[in-house]
Protein backbone atom coordinates (compact mmCIF):
# COMPACT_ATOMS: atom_id res chain seq x y z
CA UNK A 1 0.00 0.00 0.00
CA UNK A 2 1.55 3.07 -1.17
CA UNK A 3 2.08 5.77 1.99
CA UNK A 4 -0.38 8.78 1.08
CA UNK A 5 0.86 12.57 1.27
CA UNK A 6 0.15 14.27 4.10
CA UNK A 7 -0.67 18.25 4.67
CA UNK A 8 0.04 19.57 8.00
CA UNK A 9 -2.66 20.10 10.42
CA UNK A 10 -2.84 23.24 10.87
CA UNK A 11 -1.89 24.47 7.06
CA UNK A 12 -4.77 22.26 6.30
CA UNK A 13 -7.13 23.85 8.42
CA UNK A 14 -6.02 27.26 7.28
CA UNK A 15 -6.90 26.57 3.42
CA UNK A 16 -9.84 24.22 3.94
CA UNK A 17 -13.02 24.40 5.67
CA UNK A 18 -14.12 20.85 7.20
CA UNK A 19 -17.36 19.48 6.36
CA UNK A 20 -17.91 16.15 8.92
CA UNK A 21 -21.24 13.37 8.59
CA UNK A 22 -21.16 10.71 10.37
CA UNK A 23 -23.17 7.61 10.13
CA UNK A 24 -23.31 5.50 13.23
CA UNK A 25 -24.73 1.89 13.07
CA UNK A 26 -26.03 0.39 16.53
CA UNK A 27 -26.40 -2.91 16.92
CA UNK A 28 -29.35 -4.16 19.38
CA UNK A 29 -29.32 -6.70 22.20
CA UNK A 30 -33.03 -8.41 20.85
CA UNK A 31 -32.94 -11.83 22.34
CA UNK A 32 -33.83 -12.61 18.53
CA UNK A 33 -32.94 -11.35 15.36
CA UNK A 34 -34.93 -8.52 13.65
CA UNK A 35 -36.49 -11.30 11.13
CA UNK A 36 -36.73 -14.12 12.36
CA UNK A 37 -36.37 -16.21 15.68
CA UNK A 38 -32.96 -17.01 15.31
CA UNK A 39 -30.92 -16.07 18.40
CA UNK A 40 -29.45 -12.66 19.16
CA UNK A 41 -26.03 -13.76 21.11
CA UNK A 42 -22.45 -12.58 20.60
CA UNK A 43 -19.60 -14.97 20.35
CA UNK A 44 -21.48 -18.61 19.72
CA UNK A 45 -19.62 -20.82 16.97
CA UNK A 46 -19.63 -19.99 13.74
CA UNK A 47 -23.09 -20.84 11.78
CA UNK A 48 -25.05 -21.99 14.59
CA UNK A 49 -27.55 -19.37 14.94
CA UNK A 50 -28.77 -19.52 11.33
CA UNK A 51 -32.38 -20.34 9.94
CA UNK A 52 -33.84 -19.85 5.88
CA UNK A 53 -34.81 -16.22 6.45
CA UNK A 54 -31.21 -15.02 7.66
CA UNK A 55 -29.21 -17.09 5.04
CA UNK A 56 -31.87 -16.14 2.48
CA UNK A 57 -33.23 -19.49 0.83
CA UNK A 58 -35.95 -19.41 -1.41
CA UNK A 59 -39.55 -19.06 -0.29
CA UNK A 60 -38.37 -18.13 3.06
CA UNK A 61 -40.51 -15.11 4.67
CA UNK A 62 -39.29 -12.47 7.35
CA UNK A 63 -41.33 -10.79 9.89
CA UNK A 64 -40.60 -7.78 12.13
CA UNK A 65 -39.34 -8.01 15.77
CA UNK A 66 -41.42 -5.90 17.50
CA UNK A 67 -38.91 -5.27 20.80
CA UNK A 68 -36.37 -3.73 17.47
CA UNK A 69 -39.22 -1.44 16.59
CA UNK A 70 -39.59 -0.47 20.19
CA UNK A 71 -35.80 -0.69 20.82
CA UNK A 72 -35.63 1.89 17.30
CA UNK A 73 -38.51 4.60 18.83
CA UNK A 74 -36.82 4.91 22.06
CA UNK A 75 -33.39 6.22 20.21
CA UNK A 76 -35.23 8.25 18.24
CA UNK A 77 -37.09 9.83 21.00
CA UNK A 78 -33.99 9.81 23.02
CA UNK A 79 -32.60 11.93 20.03
CA UNK A 80 -34.90 14.52 19.72
CA UNK A 81 -36.45 12.89 16.56
CA UNK A 82 -39.77 13.16 15.12
CA UNK A 83 -41.04 9.39 14.64
CA UNK A 84 -43.40 8.48 11.50
CA UNK A 85 -46.51 7.42 11.73
CA UNK A 86 -45.67 5.12 9.61
CA UNK A 87 -42.31 3.30 7.96
CA UNK A 88 -41.08 1.06 5.23
CA UNK A 89 -38.96 -1.15 4.74
CA UNK A 90 -36.89 -1.42 1.49
CA UNK A 91 -34.87 -3.60 -0.18
CA UNK A 92 -31.29 -2.37 -1.07
CA UNK A 93 -29.41 -3.98 -3.39
CA UNK A 94 -25.83 -5.40 -3.96
CA UNK A 95 -23.44 -8.21 -3.64
CA UNK A 96 -23.01 -8.81 0.36
CA UNK A 97 -20.62 -11.61 0.49
CA UNK A 98 -21.93 -12.22 4.09
CA UNK A 99 -25.50 -11.90 3.67
CA UNK A 100 -26.57 -14.60 1.13
CA UNK A 101 -29.52 -13.27 -0.05
CA UNK A 102 -27.93 -10.35 -1.90
CA UNK A 103 -30.16 -7.71 -0.01
CA UNK A 104 -30.07 -5.90 2.63
CA UNK A 105 -33.46 -5.30 4.54
CA UNK A 106 -33.44 -1.61 5.39
CA UNK A 107 -35.30 1.66 5.48
CA UNK A 108 -34.97 4.20 2.65
CA UNK A 109 -37.37 6.84 2.00
CA UNK A 110 -39.78 5.70 5.51
CA UNK A 111 -37.24 6.05 8.15
CA UNK A 112 -38.61 5.27 11.99
CA UNK A 113 -37.50 8.69 12.90
CA UNK A 114 -35.88 11.52 11.67
CA UNK A 115 -34.91 15.69 12.22
CA UNK A 116 -33.16 15.62 15.57
CA UNK A 117 -30.19 16.91 17.38
CA UNK A 118 -28.35 16.63 20.18
CA UNK A 119 -25.73 18.82 22.23
CA UNK A 120 -22.25 17.31 22.33
CA UNK A 121 -18.90 18.66 24.06
CA UNK A 122 -15.92 18.32 23.25
CA UNK A 123 -12.47 17.97 25.31
CA UNK A 124 -11.93 21.64 25.28
CA UNK A 125 -15.64 22.36 27.10
CA UNK A 126 -16.92 24.07 23.85
CA UNK A 127 -20.46 22.60 23.03
CA UNK A 128 -21.93 21.57 19.51
CA UNK A 129 -25.22 20.99 18.04
CA UNK A 130 -25.45 18.34 15.88
CA UNK A 131 -28.46 18.04 13.47
CA UNK A 132 -29.73 14.28 13.24
CA UNK A 133 -31.44 13.69 9.72
CA UNK A 134 -32.30 10.15 10.33
CA UNK A 135 -32.65 6.89 12.11
CA UNK A 136 -34.05 3.92 10.49
CA UNK A 137 -33.40 -0.15 10.95
CA UNK A 138 -31.86 -2.37 8.94
CA UNK A 139 -30.04 -5.53 9.81
CA UNK A 140 -26.90 -6.88 9.95
CA UNK A 141 -24.50 -8.80 7.62
CA UNK A 142 -22.53 -11.67 8.75
CA UNK A 143 -18.76 -11.87 9.35
CA UNK A 144 -15.53 -12.19 6.86
CA UNK A 145 -12.80 -14.25 8.43
CA UNK A 146 -10.11 -13.40 6.03
CA UNK A 147 -7.27 -16.52 6.39
CA UNK A 148 -3.68 -16.74 5.51
CA UNK A 149 -2.47 -13.33 5.27
CA UNK A 150 -0.29 -11.35 8.03
CA UNK A 151 -2.89 -8.22 8.40
CA UNK A 152 -6.08 -10.03 8.98
CA UNK A 153 -7.81 -8.57 5.66
CA UNK A 154 -8.63 -9.74 2.59
CA UNK A 155 -5.06 -8.39 0.91
CA UNK A 156 -2.76 -11.20 0.95
CA UNK A 157 -5.35 -13.84 2.60
CA UNK A 158 -5.35 -17.65 1.18
CA UNK A 159 -9.03 -17.59 1.52
CA UNK A 160 -12.08 -15.98 3.46
CA UNK A 161 -14.60 -17.98 5.89
CA UNK A 162 -17.93 -16.67 6.73
CA UNK A 163 -20.20 -16.84 9.53
CA UNK A 164 -23.68 -16.07 9.07
CA UNK A 165 -24.70 -15.71 12.99
CA UNK A 166 -24.49 -11.63 12.91
CA UNK A 167 -26.36 -11.99 9.42
CA UNK A 168 -29.75 -10.37 10.16
CA UNK A 169 -28.94 -8.76 14.26
CA UNK A 170 -30.78 -5.83 14.26
CA UNK A 171 -29.33 -2.67 13.31
CA UNK A 172 -30.40 1.03 13.65
CA UNK A 173 -28.32 3.37 11.59
CA UNK A 174 -28.41 7.23 13.16
CA UNK A 175 -27.37 9.82 10.34
CA UNK A 176 -26.10 13.29 10.38
CA UNK A 177 -27.06 16.42 8.08
CA UNK A 178 -23.42 17.83 7.48
CA UNK A 179 -22.16 18.91 10.32
CA UNK A 180 -19.55 22.48 9.50
CA UNK A 181 -17.91 25.05 11.90
CA UNK A 182 -16.19 22.30 13.76
CA UNK A 183 -12.65 23.31 12.57
CA UNK A 184 -9.57 22.06 14.18
CA UNK A 185 -11.96 19.98 17.04
CA UNK A 186 -13.56 18.27 13.83
CA UNK A 187 -11.72 15.13 14.66
CA UNK A 188 -13.07 15.34 18.53
CA UNK A 189 -16.38 16.35 17.49
CA UNK A 190 -16.93 13.13 15.61
CA UNK A 191 -15.45 10.99 18.33
CA UNK A 192 -17.56 12.79 21.42
CA UNK A 193 -20.35 12.37 19.09
CA UNK A 194 -20.23 8.75 19.29
CA UNK A 195 -19.44 8.82 22.91
CA UNK A 196 -22.90 10.22 23.28
CA UNK A 197 -24.17 8.00 21.25
CA UNK A 198 -23.28 5.40 23.00
CA UNK A 199 -23.95 6.60 26.11
CA UNK A 200 -27.59 7.06 25.17
CA UNK A 201 -28.22 3.62 24.03
CA UNK A 202 -26.74 1.93 27.11
CA UNK A 203 -29.01 3.92 28.93
CA UNK A 204 -32.01 2.85 27.57
CA UNK A 205 -30.35 -0.83 27.68
CA UNK A 206 -31.78 -1.11 24.07
CA UNK A 207 -27.69 -2.05 23.21
CA UNK A 208 -24.56 -4.18 24.73
CA UNK A 209 -22.72 -0.58 23.17
CA UNK A 210 -19.01 -2.33 23.00
CA UNK A 211 -17.43 -0.78 20.68
CA UNK A 212 -14.74 -3.85 20.48
CA UNK A 213 -17.55 -6.30 19.99
CA UNK A 214 -19.11 -3.95 16.81
CA UNK A 215 -21.99 -3.06 18.92
CA UNK A 216 -21.30 0.48 17.75
CA UNK A 217 -19.65 1.31 15.01
CA UNK A 218 -19.01 4.40 13.28
CA UNK A 219 -18.80 5.18 9.46
CA UNK A 220 -16.97 8.94 9.56
CA UNK A 221 -17.43 11.00 6.10
CA UNK A 222 -15.13 13.68 5.99
CA UNK A 223 -14.81 16.49 2.56
CA UNK A 224 -12.60 19.44 2.54
CA UNK A 225 -13.70 22.99 0.66
CA UNK A 226 -11.76 26.25 0.64
CA UNK A 227 -12.81 28.68 3.16
CA UNK A 228 -16.05 30.89 1.50
CA UNK A 229 -16.81 28.38 -1.13
CA UNK A 230 -20.54 27.17 -0.96
CA UNK A 231 -20.36 23.99 -2.94
CA UNK A 232 -19.41 20.86 -0.58
CA UNK A 233 -16.17 19.20 -1.25
CA UNK A 234 -16.23 15.41 -2.68
CA UNK A 235 -16.65 13.07 0.09
CA UNK A 236 -15.03 10.15 1.50
CA UNK A 237 -16.74 7.30 3.74
CA UNK A 238 -13.85 5.65 6.52
CA UNK A 239 -16.03 2.72 7.15
CA UNK A 240 -17.01 0.80 10.43
CA UNK A 241 -14.40 2.40 12.74
CA UNK A 242 -14.99 0.78 15.97
CA UNK A 243 -12.70 2.58 18.87
CA UNK A 244 -13.31 6.18 19.81
CA UNK A 245 -9.52 6.80 19.72
CA UNK A 246 -9.59 5.34 16.16
CA UNK A 247 -12.13 7.97 15.13
CA UNK A 248 -10.41 10.62 15.59
CA UNK A 249 -7.39 9.37 14.13
CA UNK A 250 -8.99 8.48 11.09
CA UNK A 251 -10.88 11.94 10.71
CA UNK A 252 -7.88 13.61 11.31
CA UNK A 253 -5.40 11.31 9.03
CA UNK A 254 -8.44 12.24 5.90
CA UNK A 255 -8.70 16.22 6.63
CA UNK A 256 -4.37 15.91 6.12
CA UNK A 257 -4.93 13.40 2.93
CA UNK A 258 -7.11 15.28 1.72
CA UNK A 259 -6.06 18.73 1.66
CA UNK A 260 -2.70 17.22 0.23
CA UNK A 261 -3.99 15.87 -3.03
CA UNK A 262 -6.58 19.29 -3.09
CA UNK A 263 -3.54 21.76 -2.26
CA UNK A 264 -1.55 20.26 -5.50
CA UNK A 265 -4.74 20.51 -7.72
CA UNK A 266 -5.89 17.22 -7.43
CA UNK A 267 -9.02 15.56 -7.11
CA UNK A 268 -11.28 13.84 -4.21
CA UNK A 269 -12.58 10.17 -5.56
CA UNK A 270 -15.66 9.70 -3.74
CA UNK A 271 -14.81 6.20 -1.87
CA UNK A 272 -14.71 4.28 1.26
CA UNK A 273 -12.02 3.51 2.50
CA UNK A 274 -10.71 1.60 5.09
CA UNK A 275 -9.16 2.70 8.31
CA UNK A 276 -5.74 0.63 9.66
CA UNK A 277 -5.46 1.13 13.07
CA UNK A 278 -1.75 -0.69 13.32
CA UNK A 279 -0.39 2.06 10.66
CA UNK A 280 -2.67 5.27 11.20
CA UNK A 281 -4.17 5.64 8.24
CA UNK A 282 -6.82 4.75 5.55
CA UNK A 283 -6.76 2.90 2.07
CA UNK A 284 -9.08 2.84 -0.78
CA UNK A 285 -12.11 0.71 -0.54
CA UNK A 286 -14.63 0.52 -3.32
CA UNK A 287 -16.29 3.58 -5.18
CA UNK A 288 -19.02 5.06 -3.10
CA UNK A 289 -22.50 4.26 -4.24
CA UNK A 290 -25.02 7.27 -4.42
CA UNK A 291 -28.64 5.54 -3.62
CA UNK A 292 -29.99 5.55 -6.88
CA UNK A 293 -27.09 2.42 -7.37
CA UNK A 294 -28.85 0.71 -4.63
CA UNK A 295 -31.66 0.37 -6.42
CA UNK A 296 -33.89 0.95 -3.95
CA UNK A 297 -37.54 -0.72 -3.89
CA UNK A 298 -40.37 -1.57 -1.53
CA UNK A 299 -39.50 -4.96 0.72
CA UNK A 300 -42.52 -6.56 -0.85
CA UNK A 301 -42.81 -9.86 2.09
CA UNK A 302 -42.87 -6.96 4.96
CA UNK A 303 -46.02 -4.61 5.57
CA UNK A 304 -45.65 -1.02 6.67
CA UNK A 305 -44.97 -0.28 10.81
CA UNK A 306 -47.05 2.05 11.89
CA UNK A 307 -46.84 2.69 15.95
CA UNK A 308 -49.82 4.25 17.64
CA UNK A 309 -48.94 7.94 19.36
CA UNK A 310 -49.82 6.20 22.65
CA UNK A 311 -46.94 3.76 22.50
CA UNK A 312 -44.97 6.45 21.31
CA UNK A 313 -46.03 8.43 24.13
CA UNK A 314 -45.57 5.30 26.73
CA UNK A 315 -42.02 4.98 25.43
CA UNK A 316 -40.91 8.74 25.53
CA UNK A 317 -42.35 8.67 29.43
CA UNK A 318 -40.13 5.61 30.09
CA UNK A 319 -36.66 7.46 28.37
CA UNK A 320 -33.54 7.68 30.78
CA UNK A 321 -32.04 11.35 31.92
CA UNK A 322 -30.05 12.66 28.84
CA UNK A 323 -26.28 12.12 29.01
CA UNK A 324 -25.18 15.50 29.84
CA UNK A 325 -27.68 15.84 32.91
CA UNK A 326 -26.38 12.43 34.17
CA UNK A 327 -23.00 14.37 33.73
CA UNK A 328 -24.08 17.18 35.79
CA UNK A 329 -25.12 14.91 38.31
CA UNK A 330 -22.21 12.72 38.59
CA UNK A 331 -19.97 15.59 38.67
CA UNK A 332 -21.80 16.93 41.59
CA UNK A 333 -22.23 13.37 43.64
CA UNK A 334 -18.65 13.23 43.31
CA UNK A 335 -17.31 16.32 44.12
CA UNK A 336 -15.33 16.62 41.18
CA UNK A 337 -13.38 20.29 40.11
CA UNK A 338 -14.31 20.54 35.90
CA UNK A 339 -10.96 19.64 35.09
CA UNK A 340 -10.93 16.47 36.57
CA UNK A 341 -14.48 15.64 36.14
CA UNK A 342 -13.24 16.57 31.86
CA UNK A 343 -10.08 14.88 32.19
CA UNK A 344 -12.16 11.02 33.27
CA UNK A 345 -15.30 12.18 30.12
CA UNK A 346 -12.61 12.40 27.67
CA UNK A 347 -10.54 9.42 28.99
CA UNK A 348 -14.15 7.64 28.17
CA UNK A 349 -14.19 6.25 31.68
CA UNK A 350 -17.39 7.66 33.23
CA UNK A 351 -19.24 4.32 33.42
CA UNK A 352 -15.97 2.62 34.77
CA UNK A 353 -15.33 4.78 37.51
CA UNK A 354 -19.32 4.65 38.27
CA UNK A 355 -19.42 1.32 38.67
CA UNK A 356 -15.99 1.35 40.86
CA UNK A 357 -17.75 3.75 42.84
CA UNK A 358 -21.49 2.12 42.91
CA UNK A 359 -18.84 -0.56 44.07
CA UNK A 360 -18.00 0.63 47.34
CA UNK A 361 -14.68 3.16 46.56
CA UNK A 362 -14.37 6.96 47.50
CA UNK A 363 -14.84 8.86 43.93
CA UNK A 364 -11.16 10.38 44.20
CA UNK A 365 -10.10 7.06 44.69
CA UNK A 366 -12.07 5.16 41.40
CA UNK A 367 -10.17 8.39 39.50
CA UNK A 368 -6.99 7.81 40.40
CA UNK A 369 -6.82 4.60 39.84
CA UNK A 370 -8.79 4.86 36.60
CA UNK A 371 -6.79 7.82 35.27
CA UNK A 372 -3.25 7.19 36.91
CA UNK A 373 -2.26 3.35 37.14
CA UNK A 374 -4.42 1.76 34.75
CA UNK A 375 -4.46 4.30 31.46
CA UNK A 376 -0.57 4.07 32.38
CA UNK A 377 -0.60 0.24 32.00
CA UNK A 378 -3.18 0.79 28.91
CA UNK A 379 -0.75 3.02 27.17
CA UNK A 380 1.95 0.91 27.77
CA UNK A 381 0.14 -1.89 25.82
CA UNK A 382 -1.23 0.40 23.30
CA UNK A 383 -4.88 -0.75 24.51
CA UNK A 384 -7.51 1.10 25.57
CA UNK A 385 -8.04 1.40 29.12
CA UNK A 386 -11.27 -0.02 28.77
CA UNK A 387 -10.41 -2.88 27.37
CA UNK A 388 -7.74 -3.91 30.34
CA UNK A 389 -8.92 -7.15 32.05
CA UNK A 390 -10.50 -5.94 35.15
CA UNK A 391 -13.91 -5.01 36.36
CA UNK A 392 -14.95 -1.77 38.61
CA UNK A 393 -15.69 -4.33 41.67
CA UNK A 394 -12.15 -5.39 41.24
CA UNK A 395 -10.75 -1.43 41.51
CA UNK A 396 -12.84 -0.85 44.42
CA UNK A 397 -11.40 -3.85 46.35
CA UNK A 398 -8.24 -2.81 45.70
CA UNK A 399 -8.68 1.28 46.60
CA UNK A 400 -10.56 -0.36 50.13
CA UNK A 401 -7.08 -2.62 50.93
CA UNK A 402 -5.15 0.91 50.47
CA UNK A 403 -7.73 2.71 52.76
CA UNK A 404 -7.84 0.20 55.34
CA UNK A 405 -3.66 -0.16 55.68
CA UNK A 406 -3.41 -3.18 53.96
CA UNK A 407 -1.70 -2.30 51.15
CA UNK A 408 0.61 0.64 50.32
CA UNK A 409 0.68 2.31 46.71
CA UNK A 410 4.04 0.04 45.85
CA UNK A 411 1.96 -2.73 46.66
CA UNK A 412 -1.64 -2.38 45.60
CA UNK A 413 0.52 -1.58 41.89
CA UNK A 414 1.95 -4.94 41.95
CA UNK A 415 -1.53 -6.70 43.14
CA UNK A 416 -2.95 -5.05 40.03
CA UNK A 417 -0.65 -6.27 37.70
CA UNK A 418 -1.48 -9.85 39.13
CA UNK A 419 -5.26 -9.19 38.72
CA UNK A 420 -4.59 -8.07 34.79
CA UNK A 421 -2.83 -11.30 34.48
CA UNK A 422 -6.38 -12.78 35.44
CA UNK A 423 -5.03 -14.05 39.20
CA UNK A 424 -8.30 -13.68 41.41
CA UNK A 425 -9.01 -10.65 43.18
CA UNK A 426 -7.27 -8.41 44.98
CA UNK A 427 -7.96 -10.24 48.24
CA UNK A 428 -7.09 -13.83 46.82
CA UNK A 429 -3.89 -12.63 45.29
CA UNK A 430 -2.49 -10.77 48.86
CA UNK A 431 -3.31 -13.70 50.48
CA UNK A 432 -1.88 -15.94 48.11
CA UNK A 433 1.51 -13.82 47.70
CA UNK A 434 1.95 -12.48 51.04
CA UNK A 435 1.81 -9.15 49.84
CA UNK A 436 -0.19 -7.00 52.54
CA UNK A 437 1.91 -4.41 54.11
CA UNK A 438 4.04 -5.42 57.70
CA UNK A 439 2.79 -3.20 60.64
CA UNK A 440 3.94 -5.61 63.29
CA UNK A 441 6.10 -3.59 65.37
CA UNK A 442 8.50 -6.39 66.39
CA UNK A 443 9.46 -7.08 62.79
CA UNK A 444 9.36 -3.32 62.01
CA UNK A 445 11.54 -2.26 64.61
CA UNK A 446 14.34 -5.17 63.61
CA UNK A 447 14.57 -3.29 60.63
CA UNK A 448 15.02 -0.47 62.10
CA UNK A 449 17.44 -1.30 64.13
CA UNK A 450 19.57 -2.95 61.37
CA UNK A 451 19.35 0.41 59.45
CA UNK A 452 20.49 2.52 62.53
CA UNK A 453 23.58 0.06 63.17
CA UNK A 454 24.90 1.45 59.76
CA UNK A 455 23.35 5.05 60.31
CA UNK A 456 23.98 6.32 64.02
CA UNK A 457 23.85 9.73 63.90
CA UNK A 458 20.19 10.00 62.73
CA UNK A 459 18.63 9.19 65.90
CA UNK A 460 20.40 12.47 67.11
CA UNK A 461 19.62 14.57 64.06
CA UNK A 462 16.07 13.87 64.89
CA UNK A 463 16.16 14.79 68.36
CA UNK A 464 17.57 18.00 67.60
CA UNK A 465 14.23 18.60 65.29
CA UNK A 466 16.01 17.64 61.82
CA UNK A 467 13.23 15.18 60.56
CA UNK A 468 14.06 14.74 57.35
CA UNK A 469 16.63 12.72 58.50
CA UNK A 470 14.27 10.15 59.51
CA UNK A 471 13.51 9.41 55.60
CA UNK A 472 16.91 7.71 54.73
CA UNK A 473 16.01 5.23 58.06
CA UNK A 474 12.55 4.70 56.15
CA UNK A 475 14.03 3.93 52.84
CA UNK A 476 16.11 1.35 54.12
CA UNK A 477 13.64 0.19 55.61
CA UNK A 478 11.42 0.19 52.89
CA UNK A 479 14.08 -1.43 51.16
CA UNK A 480 14.65 -4.04 53.06
CA UNK A 481 11.17 -5.57 53.23
CA UNK A 482 10.76 -5.43 50.02
CA UNK A 483 8.20 -2.42 50.15
CA UNK A 484 5.91 -3.98 52.38
CA UNK A 485 6.94 -2.30 55.41
CA UNK A 486 4.24 0.13 57.04
CA UNK A 487 6.17 3.29 56.41
CA UNK A 488 4.23 5.58 59.08
CA UNK A 489 4.27 2.98 61.68
CA UNK A 490 8.12 2.89 61.21
CA UNK A 491 8.00 6.95 61.38
CA UNK A 492 6.26 6.55 64.52
CA UNK A 493 8.54 3.85 66.13
CA UNK A 494 11.65 6.09 65.12
CA UNK A 495 10.78 9.19 66.51
CA UNK A 496 9.81 6.83 69.43
CA UNK A 497 13.34 5.06 69.92
CA UNK A 498 14.77 9.18 69.26
CA UNK A 499 12.61 9.89 72.05
CA UNK A 500 13.05 7.25 74.47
Amino acid sequence: MAKDELMNYEKALEQFEVVIGLEVHVELNTNTKMFCGCRNEFGDEPNTNVCPICIGLPGSLPAVNKRAIESSISIGLALGCEIAPTGRFARKNYFYPDLAKNFQTSQYDEPIAFEGSLDVEVPSGKSFTVQIERAHMEEDAGKLTHVGGSTGRIQGAEYSLVDYNRAGVPLVEIVTKPVYGAGAEAPELAAAYVRSIREIVKGLGVSDAKMERGNVRCDANVSLRPHGQEKLGTRTETKNVNSLRSIERAVRYEIQRQAAILAKGGSIIQETRHWHEDKGSTSSGRPKSDADDYRYFPEPDLVPVQPSKEWIEELRAKLPEKPADRRKRVQAEWGFADLEFRDVVNADLLDQIEETVAAGAKPQAARKWWTGELARIANSQDQDVTELNISGASVAELAGLVEAGKLNDRLAREVLTFVLAGEGSPSEIVAARGLEVVSDDGALIAAIDAALAKQPDVLDAIREGRMQAAGAVIGAVMQAMKGSADAGRVRELLIEKANA
